[in-house]
C-alpha cells in the first residue's frame, strides 16, 4: 500500500491553491492530486472569460502550474472510495493510505433530456473549451441555454469571436433575478447591442443531435434549431463519495470553520464544501475567489494550522468590457439602494432584507486591482443592520 502525507481528491483549482498552502508549512511531505479530468489544475474562470477576448492570453496560460509544488498530479483518475477510519482512498484499483486528506470534487454541470456530444456542450472543463472553440472556428450558429453567469458569459465570448448566438433564457430579462430592473435591461442591452437574438420566458426540456444540426423542444413544444447548442445550468456538487463515506452533507459537504467534515481526518472545499462564513452564515459559493482562499486555507489545515476560515469572498463576471463584482446575496426580490458615481455605470446596489444589508453589488467596479470597494462591502457586511437607507444611498463603493 502507497502511502502519502496529503492526498487531494480533485484536480481544479482548489488542489493547486491546497497544495501551495501545504508547502507554505511543510516543504516535503508527499502530496497526492487525483483529478478525474485529462488536465492538471487549470484557472476555470478564463475559460469563459479571458481566453476568448484576449489575444495575448493563450492555451498554455491556462494550466496553474501545480507541479511546482513537487505534487504528483494523476489526471483522468476515478476515485472509487474513501475509508475516513482507515485514513484510506480506492482510486483505479489501487488503496492509497494518507495522512490527511481533501475532498476538492467540485460539481457537474446540470443537464436536459439532450446528451452531450459533438454539437452539445454542457459547458465546465477546459476540454469543453477546446471543443468548443474548434466549432466556433466555423461561426456557427449557437443556441446557448440558461440565463446564469457561465451562460451569458458564453454567449458574450462566442458573439465576439463571430458567432451567430441565440440566449436562450428562463427570465423575461436577462439576470432580472439578481439585478434591479433598470440595470437588468442595461445588462441585457449590452448582449441585443452585440447581435445577441434573446429569446426570453423560454425552458428548453429536451432536443435531439445529428451531423446536421441540434433541435431543441421547449417546454411549450416550439422548436429552435442552431448547428451547436451549449449549455450553462449551474452544478450539483459531486458529494457522493462523502454520502458514501458517511460525511455529513447539506448541499454540499458539511464542513467547520476550520474546514474540517463530520470526520477530523477529512477536509472539504470549494465548489463542493457548505462551510460557515464568517459574516453571511453557512454557504455554498462555485465562484474563484473562494477557490484561491478557501484552497490555501485547507491546504494549512492538513499541516495542522488551527487558524479558522474567516474569510468572505466575492465573486465577478466581465462582459463586452464592463465587469460587476458582488459579496453577499444578491435577490432583486429584496429591497434595494443604489449609490452611483455615475447612474447607471459605476457604483453600488445594497439588497436590503427587513433593513439588514445581505449583499452588495459592485457595478463598474474595474479590475482585480480595486480591492478597496469589496473591503467596503464586507465592512456593511459584518455590521448589516448599522446602516440606514439614507446612509447607505452615499455610499457608493465601486
Amino acid at each position: 500500500m502507497s502511502r502519502y502525507e496529503y492526498v487531494i481528491v480533485g484536480g481544479g483549482m482548489i488542489a493547486d491553491a491546497a497544495a501551495r498552502g501545504i508547502r507554505e508549512l511543510d516543504a516535503d511531505g508527499a502530496i497526492l492530486v487525483l483529478g478525474d479530468e485529462p488536465d492538471e489544475p487549470y484557472t476555470r474562470p478564463a475559460l469563459s472569460k479571458l481566453i476568448w477576448i484576449d489575444p495575448t492570453f493563450t492555451e498554455d496560460k491556462v494550466p496553474l502550474g501545480t507541479e511546482a509544488t513537487g505534487a504528483e498530479i494523476r489526471t483522468g483518475i476515478t476515485v472509487e472510495s474513501i475509508d475516513p477510519a482507515a485514513k484510506t482512498v480506492t482510486a483505479a484499483g489501487e488503496t492509497i493510505e494518507y495522512g490527511a486528506l481533501l475532498l476538492a470534487t467540485g460539481g457537474s454541470p446540470k443537464t436536459l433530456d439532450l446528451p452531450a456530444g459533438d454539437r452539445v456542450i454542457y459547458f465546465r472543463t477546459f476540454e469543453d473549451y477546446r471543443h468548443l472553440r474548434e466549432l466556433a472556428n466555423d461561426r456557427p450558429r449557437v443556441a446557448v441555454v440558461g440565463g446564469s453567469y457561465i451562460a451569458t458569459e458564453i454567449a458574450a465570448a462566442l458573439v465576439q469571436n463571430e458567432c451567430q448566438v441565440t440566449l436562450i433564457t428562463p427570465d423575461s430579462v436577462l439576470r432580472e433575478k439578481v439585478l434591479p430592473p433598470d440595470l437588468a435591461t442595461r445588462f441585457q442591452g449590452w448582449f441585443e447591442n452585440a447581435g445577441v437574438e434573446i429569446v426570453p420566458d423560454t425552458r428548453i426540456v429536451s432536443g435531439t443531435a445529428d451531423e446536421d444540426g441540434v433541435v431543441l423542444t421547449t417546454e411549450g413544444g416550439a422548436r429552435i434549431e442552431a448547428d451547436v447548442v451549449v449549455l450553462g445550468l449551474g452544478i450539483t456538487p459531486n458529494t457522493a463519495l462523502a454520502k458514501a463515506a458517511g460525511l455529513a452533507v447539506e448541499d454540499g459537504i458539511v464542513v467547520d470553520e476550520h474546514l474540517r467534515t463530520s470526520h477530523p481526518s477529512v477536509s472539504a472545499a470549494g465548489d463542493v464544501a457548505s462551510y460557515p462564513d464568517a459574516l453571511l452564515g453557512r454557504r455554498r459559493i462555485e465562484h474563484v475567489d473562494l477557490a484561491r482562499k478557501q484552497g490555501r486555507a485547507a491546504g494549512r489545515a492538513m499541516v495542522g494550522d488551527e487558524t479558522p476560515f474567516a474569510y468572505t469572498p466575492y465573486f465577478y463576471s466581465m462582459l463586452f468590457g464592463h465587469r460587476y463584482e458582488a459579496v453577499g446575496m444578491l435577490d432583486s426580490s429584496l429591497e434595494t439602494v443604489e449609490a452611483w458615481v455615475e447612474p447607471g455605470v459605476k457604483g453600488s446596489v445594497y439588497y436590503l432584507d427587513d433593513g439588514t444589508v445581505r449583499g452588495v453589488l459592485l457595478w463598474g467596479n474595474s479590475s482585480d486591482a480595486e480591492p478597496a470597494a469589496r473591503d467596503g462591502a464586507r465592512e456593511v457586511l459584518a455590521d448589516p443592520t448599522a446602516w440606514s437607507r439614507e446612509q447607505l444611498a452615499q455610499r457608493p463603493l465601486a
